[in-house]
């Protein structure tokens, strides 16, 4: 049914037959409601609300798919009212606990008897309506808490956070084992296969389940764009919907009559984050050129009169740096100056004195009186709360933030400005996707204030116009699933005393498994077409060409050997100058030679190694910034956009491209001369041309580097492959095809059908090795893991060091437990268990040097033993694991930290001890204040009433001060 402005569809299981009224309810494909609402609103419904509505009172499932600032949350409060109305319980489920905190205080302003739980913060848990974190739902299913007996509605906020790499699995899991008789909303942003998620979970749990869907904005936008290092703006997208290439030529010239700006990051990568010392403010500086170019367009926009304007950056470094370089404008009144101050100073008296005169909290107090203001995740969590009370209060004109802002409640702005359009993804700079984009932007008009909202990009002359086309009016990405195993799901379905569910039920029944059944029948087609097309080849003389095949796959795999030899850092990155050509091949996609440009060292999770580890770095760990013949525009890669190689004849643009180390092919001799500035089309097709130059002086190939001759490297192995390769050349040189004109259209015709049916049986393959046989097969290494460190017995019953396991989600389950059963908790007394489980926390890197005094050294050296002999084993038992980045994983950053606040230094004294952001270091401290209670809690099982004791004492020591201060939403 397609409305004035939304598109409504429903997931109806076979057989079923709707019990309602028609005349009240309308009919299932036509859901209209007629009877007495549960909650009426002081404005008119748009018709996706409307909509929506009519299908929450069917009692079915609704995924509500919408912009930013669309009005997804109203359709959530009707769910909310017609639980109180029925005398039901209902669950709010958050991806973050900040956004849970946000959620609370609204709801507790609509609703009477609302509830909180987040880990670290538990307020009315019996309440009507609870608002929890997603993890926090888990558990609660795992354990089979009678809550959920009285629960008949689960909201799902921001569900399009199940494409998260590391946490999507949490919702996934959750979806599947809620009981069939609670339903569900889940609330989305814009996603391209929002039907095929809702088909999902009317086959997952046999219920209809609604989409309504609406890419309809009550506010439209406008999109402009600002040429780094220019002047003005260009209109990039007009009311129509229409992009304007003309404007964007005209950006393009005005940016390189702009000249070079030597300040900017080097060609193909941007500055990303990073910390600073405690106390200092800004690290490493921000780009000059760029903070000129912001304060130009803020002040425009003030004098434009349209602000507020949210100022995006994906560098917290930056976001301050740029608040700093608009501090000379002055945005607000002395009333408001007044108003500002009068706010800040009643939220900071929940903080001791000493608190209050933190350096950070007086730097903060002049710019937001002027009516500036920084937002992001390392901002005292405090100041971040007073930030967006005084945004939503029209005191704060202009805000610097980083994309998590973009999340959750609505605070829109009139303008949006993006300082940059790429971001690095943990692992590879790339350009904002469509969906990121619509997410980000949809914070530009407020409904009802603004005629229209104001999105303005800054755009340097690396960006192409396709991509750019691409990124603003490219459809959004489709939700995909992320699903993974873990020992907590693996250990808790082992533990659960009923039947019904286990592994192997999730696994079938995931989102991942149900995208990939549902490929199938396109699978089984484009099969049975390679193969016909295959039999229609005539390839005469097959059994000579046949040989002459084989020799030259042989020859392929021999060099494939090769350079898995070759590109090891220790050996290859000194060859890696700029200039060197290489060629880069990324399975099916040839992009041929290109030009190294620089050679980066990708960040390990919580950075680089302490000095007590050495490990051989690894070819996965490295970028090699290439110089590449790129097709025009970009392609989507789930979420993400990514360059195209280009097709034979095909014209294409040189931009510099991150390329993983392990996808380099060739190593040739030859280098070419590269120009200092790399953002002019010209410099780039310089390169092109000189590279093209060398193909037609050498055209039986590039020389390539002679690993023995050149690089000097004796290994036996390597010295065997290259005489073998030395040997399968000369049998192709003598071959009777090699450089044969005449059976030259034989071998094209067998090559062809070779690549047909190769395709062919890839596909086979893939549909016989399906993803669920996958599992399976991780399944059972697994299960022999755990059978070898002790959690499950031979007939898979869980055992006391598995039930300890079961407890723990907010850490790595095996190597705590492991520890646990080791004893090395009991040689340690409470401070130096806190300092030892903050390795267990994620933690963003820090670029100290790390030393630890002896107390810590030991404890921690032992963390990391353990941690290694768990990889082995894991190793042994088939499972993909790389030992030392296991072991990386955990990281002694705060450490010391940790120690000394737990001992009872200041924060001021802990801020200076290390570069990280404050406000990480508190976050740190709240996730260790709920591990260090979950491993309370483990003792208290297993009755070790001594350590329940220390870890009590434990979380006494740290739980004080600014480190948990109340939020002031609760």
């Amino acid at each position: 049914m397609l409305g004035r402005s939304c598109v409504h569809e429903v997931a109806v299981p076979t057989g079923f037959i709707a019990q309602l009224d028609e005349a009240v309810h309308g009919s299932i494909g036509e859901p209209v409601f007629m009877g007495d609402r549960a909650k009426s609103y002081p404005f008119e419904l748009d018709p996706f609300q409307q909509i929506s509505i009519a299908c929450l009172e069917r009692k079915e499932s609704l995924l509500v798919s919408a912009h930013t600032s669309a009005g997804k949350t109203a359709v959530a409060e009707y769910a909310i009212a017609m639980a109180f109305r029925d005398k039901q319980r209902v669950i709010y489920t958050s991806p973050l606990k900040a956004l849970s905190n946000q959620k609370y205080r609204e709801l507790s302003h609509e609703f009477s008897d609302v509830g909180l739980m987040t880990g670290d913060v538990s307020l009315s848990p019996n309440a009507t309506c609870i608002v929890m974190t997603t993890e926090i739902l888990r558990g609660m299913l795992y354990r089979g808490s009678e809550v959920l007996r009285e629960v008949a509605w689960v909201v799902f906020d921001e569900i399009h956070y199940m494409r998260d790499r590391e946490r999507g699995v949490v919702w996934e899991e959750s979806i599947i084992l809620l009981p069939p008789a609670i339903k569900m909303v889940f609330l989305s942003a814009t996603m391209s296969n929002a039907t095929e998620f809702a088909q999902w979970i009317c086959h997952l749990h046999k219920q209809p389940c609604h989409v309504v869907y609406t890419d309809f904005r009550p506010t439209p936008l406008q999109h402009y764009a600002f040429a780094m290092g220019g002047s003005g703006l260009y209109l990039m997208v007009d009311d129509k919907g229409h992009f304007r290439d003309d404007n964007f030529a005209k950006l393009q010239q005005s940016s390189r009559n702009a000249g070079p700006d030597d300040s900017l990051a080097p060609p193909g990568r941007r500055r990303g984050g990073g910390g600073r010392r405690g106390g200092g403010r800004g690290g490493a500086k921000a780009s000059a050129g760029v903070s000129t170019d912001i304060y130009k367009i803020v002040k425009m926009i003030m004098e434009r009169s349209m602000q507020p304007v949210i100022v995006f950056s994906f560098s917290r470094r930056e976001c301050e740096q740029y608040a700093l370089s608009v501090s000379k404008l002055d945005f607000n009144s002395d009333q408001e100056k007044m108003d500002v101050e009068h706010v800040f100073s009643n939220a900071i008296q929940c903080l001791s004195e000493e608190d209050r005169s933190l350096p950070p909290i007086h730097q903060l107090l002049p710019l937001l009186k002027r009516g500036v203001a920084f937002h992001h995740s390392g901002l005292l969590p405090i100041l971040k709360e007073i930030v967006e009370i005084l945004f939503q209060e029209g005191l704060v004109k202009a805000l610097f933030a980083t994309e998590t802002f973009a999340m959750g409640l609505n605070m829109p702005a009139k303008t949006v400005v993006f300082t940059a359009l790429r971001k690095w993804d943990g692992d590879a700079h790339r350009y904002m996707s469509s969906g990121e984009y619509i997410q980000m932007s949809g914070r530009a008009g407020r409904r009802g204030k603004d005629e229209r909202g104001i999105c303005i990009i800054m755009i340097d002359d690396q960006m192409d116009v396709s991509t750019c086309r691409e990124m603003i009016l490219g459809k959004p990405a489709p939700l995909v699933s992320t699903f993974r195993l873990s020992y907590y799901s693996l250990l808790n379905l082992m533990s659960r005393a009923e039947g019904h569910f286990d592994m192997e039920y999730v696994m079938k029944h995931s989102f991942h498994q149900f995208q990939h059944e549902k490929n199938v029948p396109e699978m089984e087609n484009r099969i049975n077409k390679l193969e016909q097309e295959a039999a229609l080849l005539d390839a005469a003389g097959e059994e000579t060409v046949a040989e002459y095949h084989r020799l030259r796959l042989k020859l392929a795999e021999l060099e494939r050997q090769l350079m898995s030899e070759i590109i090891r850092p220790d050996r290859i990155i000194v060859f890696l100058q700029p200039g060197r050509l290489v060629k880069v091949r990324d399975g099916a996609d040839d992009w041929g030679w290109g030009v190294v440009i620089n050679v980066v060292k990708k960040p390990t999770p919580g950075g680089p190694l302490p000095s007590t580890i050495v490990a051989a770095p690894r070819a996965a760990s490295y970028l090699v910034d290439t110089l590449l013949l790129c097709a025009p525009g970009m392609e989507l890669d789930g979420s993400r956009l990514k360059p195209r190689p280009c097709s034979p004849g095909q014209k294409g643009e040189m931009h510099v491209v991150p390329v993983q180390m392990t996808l380099l092919c060739a190593i040739s001799t030859l280098r070419v001369a590269v120009p200092t500035d790399l953002r002019p089309a010209d410099a780039r097709l310089s390169v092109l041309m000189a590279m093209q130059e060398l193909e037609r002086r050498f055209p039986d190939g590039l020389p390539r580097l002679d690993p023995v001759e050149d690089m000097q490297i004796d290994d036996p192995e390597l010295v065997s492959i290259v005489k073998q390769i030395d040997e399968e050349e000369k049998k192709l040189v003598v071959h009777p095809l090699h450089k044969s004109e005449k059976e030259a259209s034989h071998y094209s015709a067998f090559q062809k059908k070779a690549e047909l049916l190769t395709e062919a049986q890839r596909l086979r393959s893939r549909l016989r090795d399906s993803q669920l046989h996958k599992f399976r097969e991780e399944l059972r290494n697994r299960t022999r893991v755990l059978k070898r460190l002790g959690h499950i017995n031979e007939l898979s019953v869980v055992q006391l060091k598995g039930r300890a396991a079961c407890l723990i989600d907010t850490a790595d389950e095996l190597l705590v437990a492991e520890l646990i059963f080791e004893g090395l908790f009991n040689d340690l007394d409470h401070h130096q268990i806190v300092a030892l489980s903050s390795c267990f926390l994620p933690i963003e890197k820090s670029n100290e040097q790390i030393h630890l005094k002896a107390e810590l050294a030991w404890p921690f050296r032992r963390l990391q033993d353990t941690a290694r002999m768990i990889a082995e084993v894991e190793r042994e038992c088939k499972l993909e694991t790389e030992v030392e980045h296991y072991v990386e994983k955990f990281q002694p950053y705060l450490m010391d930290v940790i120690y000394s606040w737990s001992k009872g230094s200041s924060f001021a004294e802990i801020c200076e001890m290390t570069d990280i952001f404050e406000g990480s270091i508190i976050r740190v401290a709240r996730r260790l204040e709920e591990f260090l209670n979950q491993l309370r809690l483990v003792f208290q099982a297993i009755g070790n009433g001594e350590l329940e004791k220390k870890f009590e004492a434990g979380i006494e020591s740290i739980r004080r001060g600014i480190m948990f201060a109340n939020s002031l939403y609760l």
